[in-house]
């Protein structure tokens, strides 16, 4: 019984630990098209047309859903943690001889004096550096433009190599005024910022563990 619990509890964690390989053309980051059909304009002989899509007097910048924005990708992170804990604590607990007239009280050929010590010392030590980079542009659609002017974007890119696929992920909100003339935004001033960078392939299945060395490393082995 306790082999088939054993070999049951593997089971399960091997479905849950399954990875979610991502794929291309992702419904959450696919481009949005414009709102509504293009309207064909017709020239009047004024060199202001409302309704032109580019004139000189339109701006580049994106402002509207369907519109392409690129995000220059500028990310670095450190982190640093320390701990280090030490306790100690002793005690000592003695009883004289007792004695009764002034004589001790012996049980046989020993006196009824006792004594206790206890010493216990406690040491630990903790320390985790992390350090993240990511550099690069990547170019997105803007999906949704918010009441208060702000745009929602999306997207992805996907690089094909030799022994798999590496693919960048984004999806936040920007302020237009943070666009610059170029068509272009930082992405530190992205809000609620989500950027996925990974691969699949061959290369980054050897990166994981497997479905049973994980559950070993996990939480649930007792050891």
């Amino acid at each position: 019984m306790k082999t088939v619990w054993m070999l049951g509890c593997l089971l399960l964690a091997g479905c849950t630990s399954t990875p979610n390989t991502p794929r291309p053309d992702d419904p959450d980051f696919a481009p949005v098209s414009p709102d509504g059909d293009q309207v064909s304009v017709r020239p009047t002989g004024a060199i202001f047309q409302p309704d032109q899509v580019n004139s000189i007097y339109s701006d580049i910048k994106a402002h509207k859903v369907g519109d392409i924005i690129t995000i220059q990708l500028t990310e670095s992170t450190s982190a640093s943690k320390k701990a280090d804990t030490q306790s100690g604590k002793n005690n000592k607990f003695g009883l004289d001889p007792v004695t009764l007239g002034g004589v001790p009280i012996t049980a046989g050929a020993y006196d009824m004096s006792a004594s206790l010590g206890q010493n216990s010392t406690f040491k630990g030590q903790a320390k985790a550096d992390q350090s993240n980079s990511l550099q690069g542009n990547i170019s997105v659609s803007v999906s949704k433009v918010l009441p208060n002017g702000n745009l929602m974007v999306r997207g992805e890119k996907w690089i094909m190599l030799n022994n798999g696929n590496e693919y960048i992920r984004i999806t936040g909100v920007i302020r237009p005024e943070d666009v610059g003339s170029d068509n272009s935004v930082s992405s530190q001033r992205v809000a609620n910022a989500r950027i996925y960078y990974g691969g699949t392939g061959d290369l980054a299945n050897t990166q994981e563990q497997g479905w049973l060395t994980s559950f070993f490393n996990g939480p649930w082995w007792p050891l």
